[in-house]
């Protein structure tokens, strides 16, 4: 059943009670295709990134599908103090900035983990927030897929657009009126990369399963905005611009 993971007791409880009403107040959410992310068993959701706000328009759509929304985090903040013991008890999986080879036995524990308890994890493709001038989705990093592909696990692209109104890139605080902006949500069918399961250590098929992702996600984004993205996409090292923030390469 769509709710039997989000039904079952947890520290989510707690946190919807505190999130999803403040969202509410500031967002009106209105998600598209619900339906393509799995009801049970692991998934790798990736969404478009383009504003601070976005994890938590990203959360609350998540848990309205009866999935519960862990993203990968910064190992670093699993080793703050109540904070760390929240990531932990969410199930948030870490990601540290690692050297190829444990970046890859990592990538094989988390993907039998994710397989294991049948959870769904939430990954920004771009791994920070977009550079694109107009909000697109800029070129993408191989996190995503990584787990996917080590896995055979879903991939489901997806798309937000409308958050720039309550918080643009970059921006400090909130714009908090008028309330309830619309943000519209779109999930999108699953990315095949059937023909490269099992090839997550070769660059190659990385960056053919990262396209068609970036792609997918790009495809979404136009749906939802009514209008097409420009042909190339845009790649912040041809423009002198340094990627911070970034979780996965």
């Amino acid at each position: 059943m769509a709710a039997s993971e989000r039904s079952r007791p947890s520290i989510f409880w707690p946190l919807a009670v505190l999130i999803i009403p403040l969202v509410s107040l500031l967002a009106k959410i209105t998600v598209t295709d619900a339906d393509k992310l799995p009801r049970e068993g692991a998934f790798v959701l990736a969404p478009n990134h383009y504003s601070e706000f976005d994890p938590l328009i990203v959360a609350v759509a998540v848990y309205r599908t009866g999935r519960l929304p862990r993203f990968m985090a910064k190992e670093s903040l699993f080793h703050v103090p109540v904070l760390g013991w929240v990531l932990r008890r969410t199930g948030m999986v870490p990601v540290a900035r690692a050297s190829s080879a444990s970046a890859a036995k990592q990538t094989m524990t988390q993907s039998r983990e994710l397989v294991e308890h049948g959870r769904g994890v939430i990954v920004y493709p771009e791994g920070t927030l977009t550079r694109d001038p107009e909000l697109w989705p800029m070129r993408g990093k191989s996190g995503a897929v990584r787990l996917a592909l080590s896995g055979d696990i879903p991939l489901i692209p997806m798309a937000q657009w409308g958050t720039q109104q309550i918080m643009g890139r970059y921006q400090k605080g909130l714009s908090l009126w008028p309330l309830r902006k619309r943000v519209q949500v779109i999930f999108g069918d699953p990315v095949d990369v059937s023909d490269l399961v099992g090839r997550a250590g070769e660059p190659a098929a990385l960056n053919e399963a990262t396209a068609r992702l970036m792609a997918a996600v790009t495809a979404l984004l136009e749906q939802l905005r009514d209008e097409k993205a420009p042909a190339v996409r845009w790649n912040p090292s041809d423009h002198g611009q340094r990627e911070t923030g970034r979780l996965d390469s």
